[in-house]
This record gives structure tokens, sequence and C-alpha cells, in this order.
């Protein structure tokens, strides 16, 4: 899904402002989601948590039913509420107060899902608070979610230890963009971690079936550009597959 990733249906790294019909194509609810996890504060990861959380509060779980723990750094609970004042004045104060629960630890057990996670910063533009999340599943399973990032020396030094890394790659090779991953900084990525499984998305380039856009970049074999809808999974060895 285009700007965010969404884990065993209950764990959701970011809110996209099309979160919801994003959700509701894939046959999820928003009522089922149970935490939240938050990469850094641009538009197109934060401007669709209103409108989710609406649909939990009239639609999917009016009688508040279902806890929903959000996962970020300090400043993200003033950020979440300004953004929702902004959005429906006085409807969502309650919600805010009574249904959510805010958790702003760099590391973390995400409650009863088998997973954890270790936060860490990356870069993108600082004014976002740009992170990262390192998760681990209790099976030793690891995926490292870089965010929105250049290349930066955090990523390298935790990519050799888990099996999947999703990298964003917001620009084409047409100039110098430290904030975004370009193809030629993925293939690098790619040659100096060959034992690891890279995940491309938030892709500046068209998706297959559309005419228009940036044409599709050719990348190694071993590399697999996601397309909003694809699905993985991954069995008790580790081996995945991607479902479109």
């Amino acid at each position: 899904m285009h700007a965010l990733a969404l884990i065993d249906n209950r764990i959701l790294i970011d809110t996209p402002p099309t979160v919801v019909t994003q959700l509701r194509r894939s046959d999820i609810s928003p009522g089922q989601l149970q935490h939240i996890l938050f990469t850094h504060w641009h538009a197109d990861h934060a401007f669709g948590f209103p409108f989710l959380l609406l649909d939990r509060k009239y639609l999917s779980d009016p009688k508040g039913e279902e806890s929903l723990e959000l996962h970020l750094r300090p400043g993200g609970r003033e950020y979440l509420s300004t953004l929702c004042e902004m959005g429906f004045p006085g409807s969502l104060d309650d919600s805010l107060e009574e249904r959510v629960n805010w958790n702003e630890s760099e590391k973390a057990i995400i409650g009863q899902t088998g997973w954890k996670y270790d936060r860490f910063p990356v870069l993108h533009t600082p004014e976002t608070d740009p992170h990262g999340y390192e998760l681990e599943h209790e099976s030793g399973f690891r995926i490292l979610h870089c965010g929105d990032s250049g290349p930066c020396p955090e990523i390298e030094r935790r990519a050799d230890k888990v099996d999947v890394v999703i990298l964003e790659m917001g620009m084409p090779d047409i100039g110098d963009f430290p904030h975004h991953h370009r193809p030629s900084d993925v293939v690098s990525f790619n040659q100096r971690f060959p034992e690891v499984k890279i995940l491309v998305t938030h892709n500046y380039a068209k998706s297959p079936n559309s005419k228009s856009g940036f044409e599709i970049p050719e990348l190694p074999i071993d590399v697999i550009q996601l397309n909003d809808g694809d699905s993985i999974e991954i069995d008790n060895s580790g081996n995945f597959t991607v479902n479109n």
C-alpha cells in the first residue's frame, strides 16, 4: 500500500490521506487495527489519521470495544491532536482521550502480536522527526522498515542483521536527493547486502497498468518493487511470497 505498511492485519505503519480507502479495498476494517507506528510527520504519512479515527468512532468500532495504541515520538500526540481538531473540530476529542493509548517508547513490545520494535533515526527532512523501525517477531524473523529516508549510517548498521529491508524509492536518478533512495541507491544497497531481501515501496514510478508517469526502473531481479495492494506471506521457515 502506498506510504503505509500493514503487518498481520493488526499493525499499521503510517496513515496516509487514503488510508481508509486502502484498507477497505483490501477487505480490512479500520476497527480491527490494534497498533499504529508513525515514522514521520509529512502529510502523505499522517494526514489520514483523523479519517481513520472518525471511521472507528462512527462506523467500524462505534462501541469502542477495540483498543488502539499509537507508537510515536515525543511531540506526536500534540501533532495528531492538532490535526484532528483542524479536520473535525470537537468531534474526536473523546476518541483521543478515551479510545487511544499513547506510547512514546523507543523500544517496545507490540501488545499481544508477537512483535517488538526498536525505533531509530533516519535521513529525511529534519523538521518531520524521521525514524524507522527494526521489527522482530517472536519467531526471530526481522524486518527493517526505513520510513522515508535516503541512504544513512543507521540503516547500513542494521541491514545485515535482518531478513527483509523495506526501502522507499521516492526519486528517480535525475539529481542529488539525499533524503530519498533513488534506483542507483537501491542497486548499490543490494550489492552491499546481497543476502537481504529488499522490498521497494513509496515508488516514484508509475504502476504497471498506468499509462502516465515515470517509467518503472530496472532493478536487480531479487529486488521487489511493491505496488498498492500487494501482500506478502511469510512461512515458518522465513520464506515469503508476494501476492499481487
